[in-house]
């Protein structure tokens, strides 16, 4: 235990579990039960702790003044476009919530449709997803409460923006999928669980359900379940046409997924298996009659685009349309009945369009080097949007033309920064087993690289997800008090495909961590930083990744910033969703996969009397996805056996969750003390 610091009290209690033969204390068990007397005490004097201690550093007050004048500003989400309206959403700087507005030309006068900031005084409700009616007359809309991924789902009419009585409850991971007649729509959701533990419980059996619009949800049809498939999920989807109920299968993150569809035309229509095997992920892009397309990984782990005929569907008279390239097909849509493909070049966007045939007709002319995002709408449409951003650009809107291929920009912000005070560039650099790793590293231009610079190293390394150049008014804080901004594309991403995905799962989660101690090592060869300016960061399977980097390189870096994540790796499948990621991290039910996992889990690789970095952990009371326990049993444990000068800390944001729809000013508040947490343990002046 630090001698500098006086910890709250963590009694340890004598609980034991058995795994395969193998004994494990779970001292700090009593930290699961978040509504017990013990834990509240608990979390008050673990929050009074860090926040006395934030308070004394005179820096933060000063980050926090300049994160809130340069976060306002205008920020425009991507329009969208239904029957005669555009849909966008605008954030006039610092609203808590982003408001939806509709407007029936681009040059007409904007309306609100529905402001978030209206519900709650502190904007802890938020917009978490919607869909509009193909008529534009009706929009779905889901809330989410404090964070909480569970929706609560209403329905607007779009003209007069009054509330219908429509009510829907108990949904998780699910959007709506309107019918052709606007008549109602198609969702998933799960039964209802008891109050009191509904942010801890299992959520298992998945239903979907088609909802009429006017009706109580009561009378919602059951479309499809599986009672003999309790991880199953289903995510519903009606084809452009209107014919087609295309029905997603999912177990868990695994991207794998089945496929089934429902004739629509036809009443009483049964549910056909198109594809009934887990045995590659089948994302559908559009139809053109019988005729499907799919975004498949199929003996294409960089993705391909592929044609199956329902009418003869038999995988042997599949055919390919966009075969694999050396780039990673991370999505594909139809436009002017043309695909629009969106790669990944070594973690950056390239945007190709190919005709219906899968003949390339052009490569996409974007702004820069970056991440785009966009190109949506339907098949006829000659007209879309997308959006560009990079480490040093805002997120910018541009109107495309999908005939003569030109981008005009749609919207623009205004921050108060020159971004040619900055440099980007991209490393590659050697993990442990000889494997090249992509780094992106941002900083003022001038920087001396003398091994004395403040360097926030941030990644994330799994479930397939790819981190790519964005713009973060909080970065661009960090870098004009002179640090440095380094993100490596760890494997166990998507940045190069599936099989850079799978590199990073289960046995092989080891190479993660080594790709992140080895993006640290070049950082300090290459005299950007020193072990005693390098600090950490990483969220959800990010906090994992910084948890299991601080248990096995202690000393290699000053600071460490563990967000939300998943610390205990020996039950993390027994809390809501987190049996969905068995896939990923495998399962301590299994003897070899236990041994995988109790080799690197945080809370289990921690050694007494250590000196550790000085850490600040962050989690939510309101956090369903990853649930508090991982942190606060983490910090008890890492408190104990703490034996240096740097502090040890948790932070608990209330009334919050796991990261979706936090309020500008709690973004604001955490940032600030993120920041003030560094500026103070990595001994540097600011501002």
């Amino acid at each position: 235990m630090s001698p500098n610091f006086s910890y709250p009290s963590s009694p340890q209690q004598d609980v034991t579990d058995v795994y395969h033969g193998v004994e494990i204390k779970d001292s700090y068990r009593w930290l699961e039960n978040p509504d017990s007397e013990e834990t509240k005490v608990w979390i008050t004097a673990q929050n009074k702790l860090t926040f006395d201690y934030l308070s004394t550093i005179s820096a933060r007050e000063k980050i926090k003044q300049r994160l809130t004048k340069l976060w306002d500003y205008e920020k425009y989400g991507i329009p969208f476009k239904k029957a005669d309206r555009y849909f966008y959403f605008k954030n006039n700087g610092l609203q808590n919530q982003s408001v939806l507005y509709t407007i029936k030309s681009l040059d007409g006068d904007p309306k609100i449709l529905l402001d978030p900031n209206t519900i709650t005084t502190d904007g802890t409700v938020a917009l978490s997803v919607l869909s509009i009616s193909e008529n534009a007359q009706y929009l779905a809309y889901g809330l989410s409460t404090s964070g909480s991924d569970w929706v609560e789902w209403k329905v607007r009419e779009i003209e007069t923006g009054k509330d219908l009585s429509d009510h829907l409850k108990w949904t998780k991971f699910t959007g709506t999928s309107w019918t052709k007649d606007n008549q109602g729509f198609f969702y998933s959701r799960y039964n209802q669980p008891k109050e009191k533990t509904k942010l801890e419980d299992i959520n298992h059996y998945q239903k979907l359900y088609y909802h009429k619009l006017g009706t109580s949800q009561d009378e919602d049809v059951l479309i499809y379940e599986r009672p003999d498939e309790k991880e199953w999920g289903f995510s519903g989807r009606v084809t452009e046409d209107g014919q087609y109920l295309i029905i997603s299968v999912w177990q868990g993150t695994d991207t794998k997924n089945l496929v089934f569809y429902k004739n629509l035309s036809q009443e009483n229509s049964k549910i056909i298996e198109l594809i009934n095997q887990f045995e590659a992920n089948y994302s559908f892009i559009d139809n053109k009659g019988s005729k499907f397309y799919f975004r498949t990984d199929l003996n294409a782990p960089k993705g391909k685009v592929i044609a199956v005929d329902i009418d003869n569907s038999q995988p042997e008279n599949w055919q390919e349309i966009i075969p694999e390239s050396n780039e990673a097909l991370k999505g594909v849509g139809i436009l002017n009945n043309q695909f629009v493909c969106d790669y990944l070049q070594d973690a950056k966007s390239a945007i190709k369009i190919h005709d219906l045939q899968g003949k390339l007709l052009r490569n996409v002319s974007l702004p820069g080097i970056g991440s785009v995002g966009g190109f949506d709408g339907k098949k006829e449409d000659t007209e879309t949007f997308y959006s560009f951003t990079s480490f040093t650009t805002p997120s910018t809107v541009y109107r495309y033309d999908m005939i003569t291929g030109e981008s005009e920009i749609f919207c623009q912000p205004n921050v108060d920064f020159n971004p040619h005070n900055y440099e980007i560039k991209q490393v590659f650099y050697k993990s442990k087993d000889g494997t090249k790793i992509p780094m992106f590293i941002t900083h003022k231009k001038g920087l001396k690289i003398d091994g004395n610079n403040p360097t926030y190293l941030y990644a994330y390394g799994g479930f397939n997800v790819s981190l790519t150049p964005n713009f973060s008014i909080s970065n661009l804080v960090w870098m004009e008090m002179g640090g440095v901004y380094a993100v490596p594309n760890l494997r166990g991403g998507g940045e190069y495909g599936e099989e850079w995905h799978q590199a990073g799962m289960k046995d092989k989660k080891q190479n993660v961590f080594d790709d992140f101690i080895a993006a640290a090592e070049w950082l300090i060869k290459n005299n950007y930083t020193s072990s005693q300016k390098l600090a950490i960061g990483g969220g959800s399977n990010g906090g994992l990744l910084v948890g299991a980097c601080l248990t096995q390189k202690p000393k290699l870096y000053a600071a460490a910033l563990p967000a939300v994540g998943v610390l205990d790796m020996l039950r993390f499948h027994q809390f809501t969703i987190g049996w969905a990621w068995c896939p990923e991290y495998g399962s301590s039910e299994n003897e070899e996969e236990f041994k995988t996992l109790l080799a690197y889990s945080p809370l289990h690789n921690l050694t007494a009397n250590t000196a550790y970095p000085a850490t600040m952990i962050t989690t939510a009371d309101h956090d369903d996805r990853v649930v508090p326990a991982h942190s606060f049993k983490f910090a008890a444990a890492l408190q104990n056996a703490h034996d240096g000068e740097k502090p040890v800390l948790i932070r608990i944001e209330t009334k919050a969750g796991h990261g979706a729809g936090k309020p500008t000013t709690k973004l604001i508040e955490e940032i600030a003390d993120k920041w003030a947490f560094l500026v103070d343990n990595l001994a540097f002046n600011v501002l």
